[in-house]
């Protein structure tokens, strides 16, 4: 693995700059990949040296670089070393490399590969809460919350294979004053025949005629008013008819998350808060926190100098709580129920100035604990359009992304005959969607394109399947090919150092994931690992081999299938083994 070499390589750092070898790990990275001509394996930024301490600032960065590279003599493991601009660059013996790296896969121990390295284990382990997906009851599931649902899915699939306790969370909008106006509306539009017919379409029709009345009607303004006071209050009527639009809800939600592969641990909303709500407000009005208006609403004072220049309101006027404070006591109640040692929470960007004022709120009210609290946010989707017009609901892309593939797999000479080819079709679509979402960066808003995202090459999750179907249909034909051993001396052309060299990149692309939780590092090596692929699988004939060369060539292949199907399932893609 990446590891042995990094090591062998710090001890020789060691012994010259006198640190210890820890010291040298984090700084050795794994070169990229050139595809078409050789390229050396590992390389040493020195500035990086001078930052830490070990090599003195002052003097000619490029001079220390050829002295320190001089001083560095080759082995039979580090074959070659050399100055490059600012850089010592490390070749590595080319048997050791496909021995080392490919050994495992002959173990069992595919699922472990890259998470096991030493470059991960400064990382802390414990229990992570993922707060994401989060729609609101009583709407179908909006097409703008799929974002947070596959962001959110990535994080708690990349903290569960680095060894992290992950509670999933679903923090549903099952409150606040948007269940007045439903109340109220339903009470005047709705009906009970309609709403078993087609619940979801039924509440949203009801939801949208409301919400045109009430711009000029304020009787039902008043009426949405009383509702929600109505369920503050907990009278039997008013809460059994929200009962019934948040158990329809939740139903029609599971069909949509268990398409997208996407599962919780806990379904929780902000009902479940409305009491710690109430004494969120009595702890900060017994800590003198509290301030209240002229308007009569509790706001708490967030301006650094204490002069009421930026405060937020936790209180309405007439004594009911609001999102935010619902937010407090959501989190404290997480906190004591989980002991959590991390809580990300995954929103679009609109939303960082509520959490900004979440954590300082928590913060003033004395919870150390908010300092490990973490908003991810993201941009937003453009031009998400189906045949028939603008996309509102998440099924329609789902459906939408279904049918196109399994129009393309049709029309494809390449598509080989599958058991179920609408469920093919599904995952693959589901995976076009994903590949093209996380290939930049999260807060960036993007431009959504059907056809190049479910094209068959280029950069796409298309692509992505593709490969890893033609590496299982390759282990399948040479089954009588034996796997428990292979000779590493006879991958020595360009292609297969290529894909090995890639290879040694996953660790440091799993801890680049893990610091930042963005998607594209791992998306990126992904693709990039089926386009070597692509190029070996052209190159590196297994059938008609010789025996020991065919041994060595699938055990290249199996290795590159376990990479990429253990980084698509972090991704929160289902690789398919047909297509």
């Amino acid at each position: 693995m990446a590891c042995f070499f990094r090591r062998r390589i710090a001890e020789k750092l060691s012994g010259i700059l006198h640190q210890a070898e820890d010291v040298f790990i984090p700084a050795l990275t794994a070169a990229h990949v050139m595809k078409k001509q050789p390229s050396v394996d590992f390389k040493l930024a020195v500035g990086s040296l001078r930052l830490s301490g070990v090599l003195p600032c002052g003097g000619d960065v490029q001079l220390q670089t050829e002295s320190l590279a001089a001083q560095l003599k080759p082995d039979s493991v580090v074959e070659e070393i050399s100055a490059g601009h600012g850089v010592i660059n490390f070749k590595v013996n080319r048997r050791l490399l496909a021995q080392k790296l490919l050994e495992p896969f002959g173990k069992g121990e595919d699922h472990k590969f890259g998470l096991n390295s030493e470059l991960l284990s400064p990382l802390k382990r414990g229990t992570t809460v993922v707060e994401y997906s989060s729609p609101n009851i009583a709407k179908k599931f909006h097409a703008g919350h799929l974002r947070s649902t596959i962001i959110g899915n990535f994080i708690g699939n990349l903290k569960q294979a680095l060894g992290n306790t992950v509670i999933r969370m679903n923090y549903l909008g099952d409150w606040g004053m948007q269940f007045g106006l439903l109340g109220a509306g339903f009470g005047q539009f709705g009906s009970m025949e309609q709403l078993k017919q087609n619940p979801l379409q039924h509440l949203f029709e009801v939801y949208v005629r409301v919400n045109k009345e009430v711009e000029q009607n304020e009787g039902i303004k008043q009426n949405a008013r009383d509702f929600f006071r109505q369920l503050e209050l907990h009278e039997p009527q008013a809460v059994s008819l929200w009962q019934l639009f948040r158990d329809i809800t939740v139903k029609e939600y599971q069909c949509v998350y268990k398409r997208l592969g996407v599962h919780f641990d806990v379904y929780c909303g902000e009902s479940f808060h409305q009491h710690g709500a109430q004494e969120v407000v009595q702890q900060l009005q017994r800590k003198g926190l509290l301030t209240t208006t002229e308007k009569g609403t509790g706001v708490v004072d967030l301006s650094p100098c204490g002069d009421m220049s930026s405060v937020c309101t936790l209180l309405r006027s007439d004594g009911t709580s609001l999102y935010l404070t619902r937010d407090v006591a959501a989190a404290i109640d997480r906190r004591e129920k989980y002991g959590f040692d991390e809580m990300i929470y995954v929103t679009d960007k609109s939303q960082e100035n509520h959490f900004d004022q979440l954590f300082q709120i928590l913060r003033i009210m004395g919870h150390c604990w908010a300092k490990r609290c973490r908003h991810v946010s993201f941009g937003l989707v453009q031009g998400m359009k189906t045949r028939t017009g603008d996309v509102v609901f998440l099924e329609d892309v789902l459906d939408e992304a279904r049918a196109r593939m399994l129009h393309n797999m049709s029309q494809s000479n390449t598509t080989k005959a599958v058991d179920d080819p609408a469920d093919t079709a599904e995952k693959v679509g589901i995976s076009a969607l994903i590949v093209q979402d996380f290939k930049g960066p999260l807060l960036s808003d993007y431009r959504f394109d059907w056809d190049r995202m479910l094209q068959a090459q280029g950069d796409t999750g298309v692509f992505m399947q593709y490969t890893h179907a033609r590496l299982c249909s390759l282990m399948q034909r040479n089954e009588d090919v034996k796997m428990s051993t292979f000779n590493p001396s006879l991958l020595s052309e360009q292609t297969s150092v290529a894909v090995l060299q890639h290879l040694l990149r996953y660790d440091e692309v799993l801890i680049q994931s893990a610091q930042d939780l963005q998607p594209k590092h791992l998306v990126n090596f992904l693709l990039k690992l089926c386009h070597l692929v692509a190029s070996a699988h052209k190159e590196l004939k297994v059938k008609g081999s010789e025996e020991e060369v065919a041994q060595a060539r699938i055990r290249l292949f199996m290795a590159a299938r376990a990479v990429l199907s253990n980084g698509m399932k972090i991704l929160g893609v289902t690789p398919v083994q047909k297509m």
